[in-house]
């Protein structure tokens, strides 16, 4: 039995891995980092923050369309930003059916503060929020599948980071 978990495990990883370096290969820009653990079995990529207004392009022409939103949209000029969706899968509001969301509009958060998840090949996936700001909007209803880039929450600068 402890051969099965282990070989389940390694194969589990190398799947991963796989299928990281798949991602990896079709990115739009340089990855910023990789992590692989063995335990949990976890593969993160992470990629470094696009200019706003930049073209993205990748792969599946459905990614596409949700990363680059839509072609008229100007890059806002009353200072919001965007939190998308780092991999495919299944974006999840709260840590468990029934739990409250991680984060509802109008909810100040933290950098570095858990605001979904989004779960993909049964890993649950943490996603965070890169700066503070406050949840201005919910774009992605729970349990709808996501595609890599896809914006899921649009958020405002912290009131502080306002004031002169």
């Amino acid at each position: 039995m402890t051969n099965e978990v282990t070989d389940t495990t390694s194969h589990g990883i190398d799947e991963l891995c796989r299928q990281a370096t798949q991602l990896a290969r079709t990115a739009p820009t340089p990855l910023r980092s990789v992590r692989v653990q063995a335990g949990e079995l976890l593969v993160a990529l992470e990629w470094p923050d696009t200019p706003a207004g930049a073209p993205v392009v990748v792969a599946a022409p459905a990614a596409a369309a949700a990363a680059a939103g839509d072609p008229g949209e100007a890059p806002p000029a009353d200072g919001t930003f965007t939190i998308s969706a780092p991999l495919v899968g299944t974006f999840y509001r709260a840590p468990g059916p029934g739990a409250p969301p991680f984060v509802e509009v109008g909810q100040d958060v933290a950098a570095g503060q858990q605001v979904a998840i989004v779960e993909a090949m049964k890993l649950m996936n943490p996603v965070e929020a890169d700066r503070p700001g406050r949840v201005l909007e919910v774009r992605v209803a729970d349990g709808t599948p996501v595609e890599y880039g896809e914006v899921l929450f649009v958020l405002a600068p912290p009131p502080e980071a306002d004031a002169p």
